[in-house]
This record gives structure tokens, C-alpha cells and sequence, in this order.
């Protein structure tokens, strides 16, 4: 088993590290002007032109793929000559920081088009303005004076000395234009394989931070689900087996297949329309704050996950009806039985196991489903999970949101099948793994 195990992890990252460039490439050569998407039609080819450097989206497509793989914050220090690291300052905020030889964090300011400054972090978490000690310009091969620092929070830029052209720069408050700002950028980032796929676009945050908040909501959303979704409807796939051909059957198979035809939209909406609006017994929305726990407020929880128990319900009550109907046709169930054990010892010993296979799958399956599956239901309701955002990432083209944003669904769906695979092993003896 051990070795299985091993062999599938191996399979697994090489799975993971093709499907990776497959990823990157579809998300790269997907139609859309990332900049139009964020910016606006109106904006002018200048503007484009200044938003793309500033963002890396103007290098070469394998450069972009080795920076969001494997990162920049090494390349960013050979061109500083100083160590680049990430801090949290005291409003919260996460970003990347040169270090100086004393250990003192700062970042870089050029003051009249040569003068080189610090924005240096102090302990109490104020910055001062310090004159730039040590380092200087440099000749690069064209003969021009450059110097390389940390501009910003997320990126590194570069500075040509005496430069007398006005660069658009895009801040928080819009585009302004300044003749001290960098010509050139280089987005700051460790790397997929260091869990920091970047900045969004869309949002001006790290991905690594948005993913987690999002993963963390859906996971929640659909650990109450499964919990609810899955015993029940196995419970009532065993009953409805058990009752094959009678009215207690025919009424579950009803309720089953109704279920399983009606579109989570419509299930969503009729409760939103009944519950949230006319008996306003919970809230028809889950608007959540970002800094607001799920579980401070259980009631925004009810209806999407009334609408995904309503969805699930019957897809896995079919399936165990079925599988377990297959098992109780057996011979050895009927030799079990001639034999005279109880039924309920024949159901729970053996039947019901070995009925297990075919909804353990399928349960499997729908835990990727359940954390970034649930558009549908995470758009009705407004619930910030992973599936809405990622959502929102592919129509803005947020490509580091969501590249990073798939290669975690990947790793769930991988995940879950290993161990499916394993629970096989429990479930029937006779399969065996070398």
C-alpha cells in the first residue's frame, strides 16, 4: 500500500505540473484584453501600453510561466544586490520590502530624477525618509545610469538617472503621471510552487491570501453539506432498496429524480422566494464581511445549503438504490439468508459494504464539486466562496487568480481520488494495491 501510495504521489505531481502549463496556456491565449477588462475601453494605447509593463504582462510567455511557477523574488535580488523579503506592517497590509545589511526593511524613491531615497520601516511601524547610503547607479549595456529597487508593495522597478520622460503610472486613486516614477517592472512573487501565485489585477491583493479566505468559506459550505447530503441520502437509498417495487420506493425514486432534474437556480430561487422573502425565516442573501466569520451569523448558511441538499439528494439516493438492489441479487446474500441469519445481519454485515463502492466514488467526486463547483449557487446568494471568485477572475481574465485558483481545484480533485482509491481497499478485500 505504501508503495501505491508513494507511486500515485509521484503521478500526481507530474500530472500536476503538465496540467499546469495546459492551465497557463488556456488562461494566456483565452480571447480578452486584460487591461480593457480591468481599465476600460476608453483607455488610450499610453495608458495599455504603461498598465501592461507595470504588471508584467508584456513579457514573453514563458518568462511570465517561470515567474508565477517558480517565482521573481530571486531574480528581483540579483538586480537590487540586496535581499527582497515579504512583511506585514502594522495596518495589516502584506507586502515586499528590500533588506538592508543591518536587517531594516525599506523601499526605494528617486527624488529628481537622480537622487536616490529610502522609505525605511521602523520598529514602531512609522517610515522615514532616509537619503539612499550605499548603493548607486550603474551602467547597464546601453550606457544609460540605472539603479534597481523595491517600488511598491508588490513589484520592483527600475530607474534610468537624469530620464526627462513622463511616465504614466496607474495608483489606488487612478492615473497620474510622474517624471521619478520606474520605466521598467518586475512583478514580486515566489512562485506557485511556494504558494504565492502573485497580486490579482482585479483586486490589488495577494491571490495566496483572497484563495485561502475563499477555500476556507466553500470548505465550510460544503463540509455542512456533505454531513447532511451524504448519510441522508445513502440512508434513504438503502430504504428505498429495501422497499424495491413498493409505494415507500416509488415515492423516494420520485423525490430522487425530481430533485436531481430541477436546476440548482430554480430550487435556489423558490427558496429564496419562500423562505428568505415570504416567511422570512432566514436572510434571502449571504452577503458576509471580509472580516466576518461564517459562524457568526449560521443563518446565511441554510438556504444555500437547502438548495445544494435539494441538488445531491437524489443523484446519490439513485445511485445507492441501485448498487444496493445489485448487491441483494447476489448469491451470496440469498445463501445468507437460506441459511437463516437474521436479515438485519445480512444487510449491515454484508450487503451494505459491499454496496458502498459505487457512492463512495461518487461522494468523492462531489467534494471537488462541492468547494469550487458551486457557481450556481454561490451566484444566487452571494456567498464569497472559491467557485464565485474564480468566476469573477476568468470574465476580468485575472490570470494569476485564476491559474492559481485551478491548480487548487486540481490538487482537491487528485486528492480526493487517492483517497477513494484507499478506502476501496477497506471496502472490498479482494482489491488489492502493489
Amino acid at each position: 500500500m505504501l508503495k501505491f501510495i508513494a507511486r500515485k504521489i509521484v503521478v500526481m505531481l507530474l500530472t500536476l505540473w503538465v496540467l499546469s502549463v495546459v492551465v497557463f496556456w488556456i488562461a494566456e491565449v483565452a480571447p480578452g484584453n486584460i487591461a480593457f477588462n480591468i481599465l476600460g475601453v476608453l483607455i488610450t494605447p499610453e495608458q495599455e501600453s504603461s498598465f501592461n509593463n507595470q504588471f508584467g504582462l508584456d513579457d514573453k510567455a514563458v518568462t511570465r510561466y517561470q515567474r508565477w511557477l517558480f517565482g521573481s523574488d530571486l531574480k528581483a535580488s540579483r538586480l537590487i544586490g540586496r535581499p527582497v523579503t515579504k512583511h506585514r506592517d502594522n495596518t495589516g497590509q502584506l507586502g515586499w520590502w528590500a533588506v538592508a545589511d543591518d536587517g531594516t526593511l525599506y523601499r526605494t524613491l528617486i527624488q529628481d530624477r537622480n537622487q536616490i531615497m529610502r522609505q525605511q520601516l521602523q520598529p514602531d511601524g512609522s517610515i522615514t525618509l532616509i537619503q539612499h547610503p550605499d548603493d548607486q547607479w550603474v551602467l547597464n549595456e546601453d550606457g544609460e545610469s540605472i539603479f534597481w529597487g523595491v517600488y511598491d508593495k508588490s513589484r520592483v522597478g527600475m530607474w534610468i538617472q537624469n530620464n526627462d520622460e513622463v511616465s504614466l503610472v496607474l495608483t489606488e486613486g487612478g492615473w497620474t503621471t510622474d517624471r521619478s516614477a520606474p520605466v521598467d517592472y518586475l512583478p514580486l512573487q515566489k512562485g506557485m510552487l511556494r504558494f504565492d501565485p502573485g497580486i490579482s489585477i482585479y483586486d490589488k491583493r495577494p491571490v495566496a491570501e483572497i484563495l485561502g479566505r475563499r477555500l476556507t468559506n466553500s470548505a465550510i459550505l460544503a463540509f455542512v453539506s456533505f454531513v447532511l447530503i451524504m448519510p441522508m441520502s445513502f440512508a434513504l437509498g438503502v430504504i428505498s432498496a429495501l422497499n424495491n417495487g413498493g409505494w415507500l420506493d416509488r415515492v423516494l425514486s420520485l423525490i430522487g429524480i425530481v430533485t436531481t432534474m430541477t436546476p440548482q437556480f430554480v430550487s435556489g430561487i423558490f427558496l429564496i422566494l419562500i423562505f428568505g422573502l415570504w416567511l422570512q425565516w432566514v436572510p434571502p442573501t449571504t452577503i458576509i464581511a471580509p472580516d466576518q466569520s461564517l459562524f457568526q451569523q449560521p443563518k446565511l448558511l441554510v438556504l444555500p445549503i437547502a438548495t445544494l441538499t435539494l441538488a445531491e439528494l437524489g443523484y446519490i439516493l439513485r445511485i445507492t438504490r441501485a448498487s444496493m438492489i445489485e448487491v441483494l441479487d447476489e448469491n451470496y446474500i440469498r445463501t445468507a439468508i437460506l441459511k437463516g441469519l437474521p436479515q438485519r445481519r445480512v444487510i449491515m454485515k454484508h450487503a451494505l459494504k459491499n454496496a458502498m463502492l459505487a457512492p463512495i466514488t461518487i461522494m468523492m467526486l462531489h467534494v471537488n464539486f462541492l468547494i469550487g463547483g458551486l457557481v450556481i449557487v454561490e451566484q444566487i446568494f452571494g456567498f464569497p466562496g472559491l467557485g464565485r471568485y474564480l468566476l469573477t477572475a476568468a470574465l476580468v481574465k485575472d490570470v494569476a487568480a485564476l491559474e492559481a485558483g485551478t491548480m487548487l481545484l486540481l490538487v482537491i480533485a487528485m486528492a480526493t481520488q487517492l483517497i477513494s482509491e484507499i478506502l476501496y481497499v477497506y471496502l472490498n478485500p479482494r482489491i488489492r494495491y502493489q
